[in-house]
């Protein structure tokens, strides 16, 4: 305390009045002042700033936590959705594939009734010509008996 007193002596005589520290009451009254602006600008400014950001860091972390939380259930909505997706597309294939067999049973069904049907068409058909053959060998036949009874009765009538 001694040294601080001489401290002051010894500078408030060595310099003049209206420097640039003056050490007298009006130090003590300037640092007054400067704590009375500090605790005034603390309540007045700074808590309402330190109590917004505050504000906002909670609402940025709640914000966040319920982002990943949204993020996560998509995630499960994306990967549930998925699997129904191909789960879809397997019972689509089997039922493309079903559809495929069935159509190709019933072409080859078709095919084979066509095929009978081309056959007994074809049976028939040479059964009609059968027929036609032997009516025109009997044709033929009567005809070749008349054509040689007139030969004859000519050569004979000769």
């Amino acid at each position: 305390m001694m040294y601080f007193s001489f401290l002051l002596f010894q500078l408030s005589s060595t310099e003049t009045e209206g420097g640039l520290f003056d050490f007298n009451a009006t130090l003590p009254l300037m640092a007054l002042q400067f704590l009375a602006l500090t605790i005034a600008l603390n309540f007045i400014f700074y808590k309402p700033v330190i109590n917004a950001l505050d504000e906002r860091d909670e609402y940025i972390r709640n914000s966040l936590t319920t982002a990943s939380a949204s993020l996560v259930k998509a995630d499960e909505l994306t990967k549930k959705y998925e699997h129904q997706l191909a789960e879809s597309r397997k019972k689509a294939q089997n039922i493309i594939k079903v559809a495929q067999e069935q159509a190709q049973q019933i072409v080859s069904i078709k095919i084979k009734e066509a095929q009978v049907d081309a056959e007994k068409l074809v049976s028939e058909a040479y059964d009609q010509l059968n027929i036609q053959k032997e009516n025109a060998l009997k044709t033929l036949e009567t005809q070749v008996d008349t054509l040689s009874d007139m030969i004859k009765s000519k050569l004979l009538n000769d």
